[in-house]
């Protein structure tokens, strides 16, 4: 599978140039922008978030465990 190649690509141009006009291209490439910067950082939020629990629960880890050893000892 080879993807688009120079030829597909200005071939893609013109028609967008045909259907949409010289003045209407940029604002459509500034709101395509837009939109991929928008995705892009909600899915960086969700990344963050869903890496954020995992993080505690290590560092909580080490803390929980000295109480349960004193637990386990057996009365003298």
């Amino acid at each position: 599978m080879g993807g688009i190649g120079a030829s597909g690509l200005i071939l893609l141009i013109l028609i967008a140039l045909l259907l949409f006009g010289p003045n209407k291209l940029p604002e459509l490439g500034r709101a395509f922008g837009r939109t991929l910067r928008e995705f892009k950082k909600g899915a960086n939020d969700l990344m963050d978030d869903s890496e954020r629990p995992a993080r505690r629960e290590v560092a909580a880890a080490p803390e929980a465990e000295p109480a349960v050893k004193a637990e386990r000892r057996l009365p003298e």
